[in-house]
Parts: C-alpha cells; structure tokens; sequence
C-alpha cells in the first residue's frame, strides 16, 4: 500500500527525507520540495510515484540510475549537488563547535574514477558482473557506467568473461579493477578455490586480453606487466588490492593543498602513508618518514624511492597506528605531518599529535564525521585550524573528501 509523503531534506545517505508521526522516512531517489507516492515498509520506503518533481531535479546521466546503487543523486541539479556536499562537511564541523569558513567543493568530473570494485556471480544464463542494487545483493548488470574510465568501461564484457573464467563458487564475489599505466589490474576476493586447470585457462585469458594482473585473495595468478602507478614523477608498482585514491584529479588537488601547506618543513611525517601517494611527492622538498601498517604498501613505496632520482631521504616504518600511534615525543623530530587515515579516522593518532609541537598539519579523510572529531583534539591541543576544502572524487555518492591545514605556534625559549 502506498502512502502520500512530502519530502523535506536530503539525508546523509542521498535519500529524501520525510516526517512521519514517531519519525521520518528515507526515500531513494526523491529531492527536497518533492510530493511523491511510496510503499512504506518502517523507516523506509521505495519509490512509486513522482506527483509534484523539484525544479532542482534534472535528467539522470546513466540508465541503470535508481537500479544500479552505485549512485544516489544523479538526479540532482549540480549547483545543488555540490552545495549538499559541502553542507556535509560544514555540518561535522558544526557538530563539534569548530568554526572555520569551509571552501567551495573541488569538482569531481565524470569519467575519471580509476578504481571500481564489481560484483559477480555465475547464474544459469550466465556470469553477472555489475554494481548491487540499492540496499540490495542483487547484481544489477551494466552496460556503462558515466562515472568510470572509460578504459575500465569498455572492458566491462572482458571482465565479465574473466569472471567466468576465475569462479569457483555459486556465491557472489568480488572484483576490483585499477586502471594502471601498464593496463587494468584485476584483484578478486570470495571467487573460490580453483583448480590447476582452472588457473591456467584463467592466466592464458590475462594474456590474451592484455590485462597486466590478475590476483586472487591476494595470491598473484599471472602478471604480465607489473601495473604501475605515478605518483607525480615517480612510478610505483602497486601490490594487489592496495589502496589508492579514486580519482587522479582529486589525488592532485589532495597533494596541491597539502604540499602548500608543508612547504616550510624540513622533515615530514607521513602517517597513515600507503604506497606513498603523499610521501613521494612531498620527497622532492622534506625529508619523509612514511609510517604504514600494511607490509605489501610500504615495500612498494621503499622501492619507489630507490629507484627514483631527485628525491630527498625518504624512511619506511611498519607500523599500526591504531595500536601503537606515534608518541607526541617522536613527532616533535618533525616539523609537518600529514595524515590520511581510513573511514575510521586516527583519534588516537590526533591524541599524541594534539601533545605535540609539531608547527604544520595536514588532516585527509574520506569521513567528515571522524575528520571533525579529530580535528577538535588538535584544536584542543593548540593548533589553529586554517582552512578546510572539500573535495569530490565519489561522484553522484553520499561521500566526499575534505583537506584541513593546521598550524600551531612555535613556543618561545
């Protein structure tokens, strides 16, 4: 049965968001403004019908968009867009008492997104390869996909068939493809335990279609060419399923904001630093000291530097930041420090950092949650928070980036 609702907001997530008696109800797809008919089940409710649109609602860019979840508000005129996703940043900021103007959002455009991960499972017409639906397992195919690289879009049926070729289960699974210098590098998880044979037809498939990897569960089936990535000048051959910054763009105006920022230091701190997207760059001024947990991401950056020329010193140090952060005594051997923690932020990290002397800080988050909260112990601890810039590189999503550059006065002697 469906229900008459008047949607006032848009949510965190990108749903419309309408009063109820007891509550609200989230509705995909719906725009602030909008009178709509939709079949309720709690706090949530699908779409039926559309009675009164928003002038702000525009033509959707992709045909999968309201069935494919990859996207939330491809509905959404851009001005608009853009406005929701600062207001996110504002509003974190706003939640902890910190008042600093916020910039205007760095535009993500479309067709850059350089890492996608997909979702497979074999049925009885054949293998499916795509995005799950909204709130869904269910794999929901694609023809395109406005938001990704061309090059990993027109790869889409090749893939597909490399699906076929890799599962060994009736289960969905997994696969991440990387647009790398050396060709799209494709990481499965869950696909299943294959056989001899399996594994040689599926390595036969790479070479053939000119893929540079294929691994599975971490395990490298075949590489052809080792994928490579440049980080500014300096070419790193990533491990399988490393992390890397979804679009290069959006990575460029990260290191232009806190490169800026760091200029002045002579010694910096990378924490939190993967295959050293930041610290490589960052090398051609300072002196770094890369600090990260995972083993495979820090050995890539170790041999990036080595053979690179033109840089100043840069050290590794495998460490978890979670258990064990740097102490404010041995940040004080710095004088900047960036950090670019995941989704859950580094409050401990913040903790010592807040103790500590160091005069320049750079804070990278994908969460603005777990970004103003971090960024309240420094602000806490001292330092003065100098500017925030939001920055889109999950387009048409609910996530977005932010840049905030710190600064804490020298103590007088």
């Amino acid at each position: 049965m469906s229900t008459r609702f008047t949607i006032e907001r848009l949510g965190a997530q990108g749903d419309g968001v309408a009063s109820v008696e007891g509550g609200h109800v989230f509705i995909p797809f719906t725009l602030p403004g909008e009178m709509v008919t939709a079949a309720r089940e709690r706090d949530r409710a699908t779409l039926m019908a559309l009675l009164e649109p928003s002038p702000l609602r525009v033509e959707p860019a992709c045909r999968h968009f309201g069935e494919c979840g990859g996207c939330a508000v491809q509905h959404l005129e851009d001005g608009a867009y853009r406005a929701w996703k600062r207001e996110k940043v504002v509003q974190a900021l706003k939640a902890v008492r910190i008042g600093c103007e916020v910039g205007e959002l760095v535009p993500c455009a479309p067709h850059t997104r350089r890492r996608v991960t997909l979702s497979a499972r074999r049925t009885e017409k054949g293998m499916l390869l795509g995005f799950n639906r909204h709130l869904s397992a269910e794999i929901v195919p694609l023809d395109e996909c406005p938001v990704t690289l061309p090059g990993i879009v027109d790869a889409f049926d090749t893939l597909r068939k490399l699906a076929g070729e890799i599962c060994a289960t009736p289960r969905s699974f997994h696969m991440s493809v990387t647009a790398t210098a050396s060709g799209l590098d494709v990481a499965a998880a869950g696909s299943g335990k294959m056989e001899d044979r399996q594994r040689r037809s599926a390595s036969d498939f790479v070479l053939r279609h000119g893929l540079a990897r294929l691994s599975v569960d971490g395990e490298i089936i075949v590489e052809p060419k080792k994928p490579v990535v440049m980080f500014g000048a300096v070419a790193v051959a990533v491990p399988p399923g490393s992390f890397l910054q979804a679009t290069e763009p959006a990575e460029q105006a990260m290191i232009g904001l806190v490169g800026a920022h760091l200029s002045r230091a002579k010694k910096v701190a990378d924490l939190f630093a993967g295959c050293g997207s930041f610290a490589l760059r960052l090398a051609a001024k300072s002196e770094v000291h890369a600090v990260e947990g995972d083993a495979a991401a820090l050995s890539a950056l170790d041999k990036a530097f080595r053979f690179a020329s033109g840089l100043k010193r840069v050290t590794g140090e495998r460490r978890d930041l979670f258990r064990r952060p740097l102490t404010f005594k041995e940040l004080n051997a710095f004088d900047g420090v960036v950090f670019d923690p995941p989704r859950a932020g580094a409050e401990d990290q913040s903790k010592q950092l807040a103790r500590s002397d160091v005069p320049f800080v750079a804070a990278v988050s994908c969460n603005p949650v777990t970004l103003a909260r971090d960024l309240a112990i420094l602000v806490a601890g001292g330092y003065q928070l100098k500017s925030v810039t939001p920055i889109d590189q999950f387009l048409w999503s609910p996530h977005v980036e932010a840049v905030a550059l710190l600064e804490k006065p020298r103590k007088r002697r």
